[in-house]
């Protein structure tokens, strides 16, 4: 993952707030340019219209590219100052003109939305060390109905890699069965198999989908008694 996918994985840019803060709109994409280190560098940032943002810095005493800054190996105490002072330009870009997302996946993000729209649930993020993955719990009884995680595809898919996200869903044990036995359903992820089932949020399988069987397992949340 590169600098700047790191730092602005989680947000989305505010558009007019990047105008106020200096940056130039051009025909499909937002820039802006920032000397540091003693005027001896300059950052140029891009914010593309859907969100997606890059950087190149150049080395104004060599007239060209900055490399090492992009080399992994390279720890040198030079190009890590140089590193570290890019970081901040574009950590004071992201606190002033983007606002944070929930999730890094489109489709994690609308069913976070749906969610809210018919419950009223946030997201809680419970864990320092995944401070992506979050759970929805009913505020009448705090038991949990949907856990969305952060996990490396070979998890679920043991020939694949690459980050995904994926949510963790309470069904009725006839329906875990059922649904295993289809594509794009798998095993529950660190939650109990029996009754929990996976699905990994790349579209695979639709809103409408998963919304419904998210209403399943939030039936179960329920209080004893009280109608769904």
């Amino acid at each position: 993952m590169n600098i700047e996918d790191k730092i602005f994985q989680r947000y989305i840019p505010v558009f007019e707030k990047l105008e106020k803060y200096g940056f130039k709109k051009q025909e499909n994409h937002f820039f802006i340019e920032k000397l540091f280190k003693d005027d001896l560098f300059k950052a140029v940032i891009i914010v593309e219209l859907d969100g997606k943002v890059s950087g190149t810095v150049y080395d104004l005493e060599n007239d060209d590219e900055f490399l090492p800054l992009r080399i992994e190996n390279q720890q040198g105490a030079f190009v890590g100052e140089v590193r570290a002072e890019y970081e901040l330009i574009l950590e004071n870009v992201r606190d002033n003109c983007f606002t944070k997302k929930y999730y890094i996946y489109p489709q994690s993000n609308r069913i976070t939305n749906l969610i809210i729209e018919k419950y009223g649930d946030k997201p809680e993020f419970l864990w320092d060390t995944s401070p992506g993955s979050g759970i929805f719990r009913n505020p009448d009884t705090e038991k949990w109905y949907l856990a969305i995680l952060d996990v490396d595809r070979s998890k679920i898919q043991k020939k694949k890699k690459g980050l995904v996200e994926v949510a963790d869903l309470k069904l009725a044990p006839e329906n875990v069965e059922k649904l295993l036995k289809k594509e794009h359903y798998y095993p529950a992820y660190h939650m109990n198999k029996k009754y929990w089932l996976t699905i990994i949020l790349d579209d695979s399988v639709s809103d409408e989908k998963i919304m419904e069987l998210i209403e399943e397992s939030h039936s179960f949340t329920e209080k004893k008694g009280k109608k769904a």
